[in-house]
């Protein structure tokens, strides 16, 4: 979970000193919420930090190709910056020629190297940003791997945990599930033996469970940006809005305004297109 900011998932009305508290109440599309939770990675001091003298390894992803784009300040493919995903109703991945490289940022400039060429010389100062596709009401997050080498994932875990670098996972309400450490049990390549066919995706997948990560969800994002105290109340929609989350935000008046202008200004964000 993260450091600075725990608890990440579930956080109960807060206090504002002697104020008077106000609500507000709103409702975020996933590509909303991406939007929304990388504005506030690359707010992170950590990320800050790290960019202005040190390494950011920032990994191919739906919700890291907005990191991505907040912290470059431009345009990044939505389908090439993507890795595995769901589409159609299935486990997928776009095509290898299709894939971007991840970026990797030292002293705030972009470098043409591949991410293993860097970890090995990371330091705690460092950061790597890896998004996942799980999280539960303990602020664990699992990372799904199709590769049975364990991915970018397996390559970097053991670097990144020995050395206590920050590994920021930014990651949207949408993907809440019972257990991370439960559903890694019961995954595994080797595991399953059937899956529904997908044409770009071979065989099953295993998950990582992360139990250290510094999660970004849109609570945490909320509270980053604003300092409002938000819960989770309600998921789900219709008409492109599925996977929605409600979440009410309490804290002073100043406050509340201002995380409603943040959330108004990420408004009508488009969802990601089909990449292929």
């Amino acid at each position: 979970m993260t450091k600075d900011l725990a608890p990440t998932v579930f956080r109960g009305p807060g206090a504002v000193g002697e104020e008077e508290k106000v609500a507000g109440l709103f409702a975020l599309t996933p590509a909303e919420s991406k939007r929304l939770i990388a504005k506030a990675v690359a707010a992170l001091p950590v990320v800050k930090k790290a960019l202005k003298k040190g390494k950011v390894v920032i990994t191919t992803g739906s919700t890291t190709r907005y990191v991505a784009e907040e912290i470059l300040g431009k345009e990044v493919s939505s389908a090439g910056f993507l890795s595995g995903h769901i589409l159609d109703g299935l486990l997928a991945a776009n095509p290898d020629n299709q894939r971007m490289f991840p970026f990797v940022l030292i002293d705030g400039k972009v470098e043409d190297v591949p991410p293993e060429n860097v970890l090995p010389d990371f330091t705690a100062d460092d950061v790597f940003i890896k998004s996942a596709n799980a999280i539960d009401p303990n602020g664990y997050v699992g990372v799904i791997m199709a590769n049975d080498l364990g991915g970018t994932i397996g390559g970097a875990l053991g670097i990144l945990q020995s050395r206590g670098v920050n590994l920021v996972v930014p990651i949207g309400l949408e993907k809440m599930i019972p257990s991370v450490p439960e559903a890694a049990k019961n995954l595994g390549v080797s595991r399953v033996k059937y899956k529904i066919p997908s044409p770009t995706l071979e065989g099953t997948a295993g998950m990582m469970p992360l139990v250290t990560a510094d999660v970004v969800t849109e609570i945490v994002a909320l509270k980053l940006l604003t300092g409002v105290d938000a819960i989770h109340v309600a998921s789900g929609g219709i008409g492109g809005s599925e996977g929605s989350v409600v979440l009410r935000v309490e804290g002073s008046d100043d406050q509340v305004q201002k995380a409603m202008e943040l959330v108004k200004g990420v408004k009508g964000e488009p969802n990601i297109p089909r990449p292929y």
